[in-house]
């Protein structure tokens, strides 16, 4: 619904004239990607189990290209990557037995992003806050990293592999350091099907959002 009344608002907006010899643009930003936590208990009489997983922050890139349609609109395509280690526990306990693991991984993301962004103010101002929403193409993977130490609880074996559709959205600022260049600050959202926590035991139940705090270069052609 966003994406929706985005494109009908900006058919309503005409063109500026100072954009017609730069409408074109590219850039590249880096910086820290975090993604969310996940867990889950359940109970009865006779048993309780635990689960979750917990991610460290790591590096994030996102190259970009886009287009001024209009004086405060455009549309932008993106290449994005970050890297994540992260640490998954499980554990169970009956009346009878009990048991175990924690398990080291890495993982990593790559995504292809189509983004709309709305502009507070025209091309030509020296601070240009803006609003973007879009739909990525995301691909996952999470390899084993250490050895799981585990007792009566196997951990995965496998390698995490998903494809999938997420949501992004970012808030930002464009910061014109000469008519063609211009420093870039982004803060965003990516939420997509959460592919860590089905391997849980019990299994998390969260969808993953990826938060990415960037800053870069975009060139203006």
């Amino acid at each position: 619904m966003l994406l929706l009344a985005l494109f009908v608002w900006c058919g309503s907006v005409t063109e500026a004239p100072a954009q017609n010899d730069q409408r074109v643009y590219a850039g590249a930003l880096v910086g820290v990607s975090a993604l969310s936590a996940d867990g889950r208990s359940t109970t009865s009489p006779s048993a309780l189990a635990v689960s979750l997983y917990t991610p460290k922050n790591g590096p994030a890139l996102n190259v970009f290209g886009g287009f001024h349609l209009k004086p405060y609109f455009s549309l932008q395509a993106n290449y994005m990557w970050n890297r994540n280690d992260l640490a998954l526990f499980s554990s169970f306990a009956t009346e009878d037995s009990g048991g175990f693991y924690e398990q080291g991984r890495r993982s990593s993301q790559h995504a292809v992003v189509i983004d709309a962004l709305v502009y507070f103010r025209r091309v030509e101002s020296s601070i240009r806050p803006y609003l973007g929403t879009g739909l990525s193409v995301l691909r996952f993977t999470s390899d084993i990293e250490t050895q799981a130490v585990s007792s009566g609880l196997d951990a995965p074996r496998h390698p995490i592999i998903s494809t999938g559709i997420g949501l992004r959205s970012a808030v930002g600022v464009d910061i014109n350091l000469s008519r063609r260049l211009s420093v870039r600050y982004s803060f965003s959202e990516t939420i997509s099907r959460n592919p860590i926590s089905p391997s849980l035991m019990p299994p998390g139940e969260r969808r993953l959002a990826n938060f990415q705090n960037l800053v870069g270069l975009i060139a203006r052609f």
